[in-house]
């Protein structure tokens, strides 16, 4: 699926989307959101919902890899030497 045709889909079908092909890559929070980034085909999707409340309040989809910036500074990479 290409990034227009997710973006598409009703919220429900991108979720569902999401689950079914997409690879869980990291979590962050912000403020009071829980955010769960995935990577889908040639694009990436960011789930956001309250922290209290499972419901998926907001899909955020991009391509650039620069929207990965929150994410990187969260990576820990081990030491060498």
């Amino acid at each position: 699926m290409t990034c227009p045709e997710f973006k598409a889909l009703h919220q429900r079908q991108q979720v569902a989307h999401l689950h079914r092909h997409g690879h869980r890559l990291a979590e962050r929070q912000e403020d009071s959101f829980e955010l769960t980034l995935y990577a889908v085909a040639d694009f990436y999707a960011e789930t956001w919902r309250s922290r209290d409340d499972d419901h998926i309040l907001f899909i955020h989809v991009f391509q650039k890899p620069s929207g990965l910036g929150d994410y990187l500074k969260l990576v820990r990479l081990p030491e060498w030497g």
